[in-house]
């Protein structure tokens, strides 16, 4: 088997990386999309603002969370495949544009999480004492509350990286190009199974578990400044 392993290495290592390439950016353009998004879904949750005793800015976006969370991703894309073309008809966007967006969606709503934690972490005598100096909400979220929210949403957000490069196997479905889609190629092509797949389950944990070490190192170093 080993020598098997090797052998697919080297006529296709090329293909290997290109599919790792497409997982990583994949990957980045979500998370960095679902910042973006989780962001003001994370304000939105947090709003005051009231129609009566109803928050309705901080119940849809509860609503989108719990649903997110509470459905397979699996079941997203396939939903966001099926749905866009047929809403988006002007457009005709292209099954990595409808499989992009599902994950951005996905992503930001435990990004919007993660950002409203760490942003309740801070001590509420913090936004008190910023008031006391004469800041209003906004530059008192933004001067005070939110560098302080840093250290406790980076490595959460971090993580989230590292999970999404797992997550993204799953559009190896729809053969959009990342590592996943390259592993049916090559095992259609060879009529080989598990070499192939073993070579992608390494290139998966190196890249994961080298992920992670970083994010815990960058934790204890963030702790260390404490």
């Amino acid at each position: 088997m080993i020598n098997n392993i090797v052998k697919v290495w080297n006529g296709y290592w090329n293909l290997f990386l290109t599919g790792l390439e497409f997982t990583l950016l994949l990957s980045l353009i979500t998370v960095l999309a679902g910042c973006v998004i989780g962001f003001f879904m994370s304000l939105m949750r947090m709003s005051k603002w009231k129609v009566g005793n109803v928050r309705p800015l901080s119940a849809i976006v509860g609503i989108f969370v719990e649903i997110v969370r509470g459905t397979p991703l699996l079941l997203q894309l396939y939903f966001f495949y099926f749905l866009l073309p047929d809403l988006l008809y002007f457009w005709e966007p292209s099954k990595f544009t409808c499989i992009t967006i599902a994950l951005c969606l996905n992503s930001a709503a435990y990004v919007s999480e993660i950002i409203r934690a760490g942003i309740q972490a801070v001590d509420k005598g913090q936004t008190e004492a910023a008031r006391s100096l004469g800041l209003n909400s906004r530059q008192a979220m933004i001067h005070v509350v939110l560098p302080q929210a840093v250290k406790n949403i980076l490595p959460a957000l971090c993580n989230e990286f590292v999970t999404m490069i797992k997550e993204t196997s799953l559009a190896s479905t729809f053969f959009v190009g990342e590592l996943m889609t390259q592993y049916k190629t090559i095992s259609g092509a060879l009529y080989l199974t598990i070499e192939p797949l073993i070579i992608v389950g390494v290139i998966y944990f190196v890249v994961t578990f080298g992920l992670s070490k970083c994010v815990l190192a960058m934790e204890r170093r963030m702790s260390a400044g404490d």
